[in-house]
């Protein structure tokens, strides 16, 4: 059975976790439906075979700092709502959304680093967009109602397909076929007209064969006026299990979304005067996306097997842009319009090796992508139009080598990228190679602690935005020389230093890190004419910080639930030392919960910092306080939940930044608001 050691089945994730970091090697419990041997977790159900799914996932043992967050916690405060603000209750994260309320665009940063600069994946296929390197969680409305799983790593983490995890990653997993039959149809409804409704069945394996289904619409006003979202999805995924060494599986995901914008900020001014005002002026989007992923696991072996997945994604839409509202000048008729249309397509083929105490995972990836990109005005008609290309290659290989108390852990990856350009400006194509190492060694102090350090290198290209300074047709200046704002790749050596407990009371995670970068690309804190954020090189920064996640059990009833950061970062430049835009020096997440039975009490409060949102430090985004209550009740085949936000009403804004005039403008997010959702198993 080693030949399983990276690879995890997940049947009561729950039950599992809980049991997991208290088990020791060799533990077999048939009822919970686990078997630990060496450093793997297979879980297994006595009745039928389930599918397995191959990850990137760290585990107990891995060196790394991460976090996991199951099905069941996800659900329980999932309304539909746009997946950063769940995201936002673990360390270092910070979201804002541009209509201040939780539906439409919204926005994360981990340990102050944006998210062009964190991988997101899932099932190993890569969820950002290959050019500007975002992952726009927007596109797939309610994705977070289907996934099984979700792990988020802080710093470089293990390797990934797709954009480098610079600042970290998030990976989600997939649903869960093997789980016993089911339908579920929900509605949600709240503030601002905010509503949900989703329909979800699974079928369980039958025959050796399990699919699943969940359709899902959401619309909203939105908070600040003419801001408002309306999105639909579909995820459909089905397994076929020939026999125990072989599986295949398919995912498919198609989501729709048209918004009316809100993504310029509000003046300190005119936020006084009503905070619900919209800068932008007469602006709206849609776009649909789509994601096909094919994957088969084939167990060669009892010492090795093989994972591999093809994926292809397709994005179209537009988006409006007012050139006279964004430059501060009185609007007129004229309005632009930014249209694309992008294709992505790769594979990626994993090779796992246990025997012993050794466990050796080696992987390839591949994708190729081209975006077109076509610029008109609706009085003038098309403008320009280009075409982007951008390839990449890598391959990696992991191992992990354990004694009874001491895990060695390496993770060497050979990243390629390159990108191409057609237009009417010609440009050579550019490439970039990276080598990228990672080390680590976590030691087992006692069976329920763990000791951990990790210290590993990545690299990042720049964004076609970097490389544009934020322009979508690329320029040249007065002598015909193409302008390239950022070539050169940026760098970070990461150091994480952690400890982990758990007991039946108490489950403590700390870490300290340490991040320093050579040539970061960093937020200047100001907005391109294609609603992008601008960045500027800086020759030296560092980011520190220590961020501790605790849950305290006190008896059978209530709980405390801790998510902390410290952080102290700064950049060097021409002998000036600052602190990164963003960056709040302290975010506490506390919450308390009772539960008894069928019910559920929960009240939770969140403090960030201050933070500064231009590079001399003179201008900041304030601190604030928002408490937020919830309210769960289960009763035979019905779950009621009424989500109570921003209990005392604080004015706040929790993202800005200062434009070219040196105004100050910030995203104003949402007073005291409420949401009532209720589901019923069919």
């Amino acid at each position: 059975m080693k030949k399983l050691v990276t690879i995890i089945v997940l049947l009561n994730l729950t039950n599992v976790l809980g049991h997991y970091s208290n088990s020791k090697k060799g533990d077999f419990d048939l009822d919970r439906g686990y078997l630990q041997i060496s450093d793997s977790l297979i879980v297994i159900n006595p009745k039928s075979y389930n599918e397995i799914i191959v990850t990137y996932q760290a585990d107990k043992s891995t060196p790394i700092t991460f976090q996991d967050l199951s099905s069941t916690e996800i659900k329980l405060k999932s309304v539909g709502q746009e997946p950063s603000f769940l995201l936002s209750e673990t360390p270092s994260l910070t979201n804002y959304s541009d209509a201040g309320n939780s539906q439409g665009y919204s926005y994360f940063r981990l340990r102050g680093i944006d998210q062009t600069r964190i991988n997101v994946t899932l099932d190993g296929v890569p969820l950002n967009e290959p050019e500007d390197q975002g992952a726009y969680f927007s596109n797939y409305p309610d994705i977070f109602n289907s996934v099984s799983k979700i792990q988020i790593q802080r710093g470089v983490g293990t390797s990934k397909n797709g954009v480098a995890s610079y600042g970290g990653s998030i990976q989600l997993f997939s649903p869960n076929l093997y789980d016993t039959s089911r339908s579920t149809i929900g509605c949600s409804f709240g503030s601002f007209n905010s509503l949900r409704a989703f329909g979800e069945y699974n079928s369980g394996i039958q025959k050796n064969k399990s699919v699943y289904i969940r359709a899902s619409e959401i619309y909203s006003d939105g908070y600040k006026y003419n801001s408002s979202n309306n999105s639909q999805s579909v995820y459909i995924s089905s397994g076929l299990n020939y026999d125990k060494s072989y599986y295949w599986k398919l995912n498919f995901l198609l989501g729709h979304q048209q918004n009316q914008l809100a993504w310029i900020g509000v003046s300190d001014s005119l936020i006084e005067i009503d905070r619900k005002t919209n800068a932008n002026k007469n602006e709206k989007d849609q776009f649909s996306q789509c994601l096909a992923q094919i994957q088969n696991y084939y167990l060669i072996d009892k010492f090795s097997s093989v994972q591999s997945s093809i994926y292809y994604t397709f994005l179209n839409g537009n988006y409006d842009f007012n050139l006279n509202n964004f430059l501060g000048f009185t609007s007129t008729n004229e309005l632009f319009n930014y249209a694309f249309q992008s294709n992505l397509l790769g594979l990626f083929l994993n090779y796992n090796y246990d025997i012993n105490n050794l466990n050796l995972t080696t992987g390839v990836h591949g994708n190729i992508y081209n975006r077109k990109h076509i610029g008109s005005e609706q009085s003038l008609g098309q403008l320009y139009f280009n075409i982007g290309y951008k390839n990449e290659a890598s391959i990696f290989t992991k191992a992990n080598y354990s004694l009874d108390w001491l895990t060695l852990f390496t993770d060497l990856q050979y990243r390629y990228s390159s990108f191409d350009y057609k237009g009417s400006i010609y440009i050579d194509k550019l490439q970039w190679f990276f080598f990228n190492p990672k080390l680590g060694l976590s030691v087992e102090i006692k069976p329920n602690s763990l000791l951990y350090y990790s210290i590993g290198s990545t690299g990042r290209e720049p964004t076609r935005n970097d490389m544009f300074g934020g322009n979508d047709n690329l320029l040249s200046d007065s002598l015909g020389n193409t302008i390239l704002k950022i070539k050169t790749p940026e760098y970070v050596l990461n150091q994480e230093f952690g400890f982990k407990y758990q007991s039946t009371k108490i489950n403590l995670n700390f870490n300290f890190y340490y991040m320093d970068f050579k040539n970061e690309i960093v937020l200047d804190g100001k907005f391109g004419p294609n609603g992008l954020a601008l960045i500027n090189n800086v020759d030296h920064s560092f980011r520190s910080g220590f961020e501790v996640s605790i849950i305290y059990k006190i008896n059978n009833c209530f709980s405390l639930i801790n998510n902390s950061s410290f952080n102290y970062s700064r950049i060097k430049e021409q002998k000036e030392v600052f602190s990164p835009i963003l960056t709040p020096p302290i975010i506490i997440n506390q919450e308390v919960v009772y539960s008894f039975k069928g019910l559920t009490f929960a009240l939770s409060t969140r403090y960030q910092d201050k933070s500064f949102i231009n590079f001399s430090n003179t201008s900041i985004v304030k601190s604030y306080i928002v408490f937020n209550g919830r309210f769960t009740y289960n009763f035979s085949d019905y779950d009621f939940s009424v989500f109570l936000n921003n209990i005392t009403n604080s004015h706040y804004f929790n993202n800005g930044y200062e434009d070219f005039d040196g105004i100050k403008k910030y995203f104003v997010q949402a007073p005291t608001n409420v949401y009532v959702s209720i589901h019923y198993r069919l």
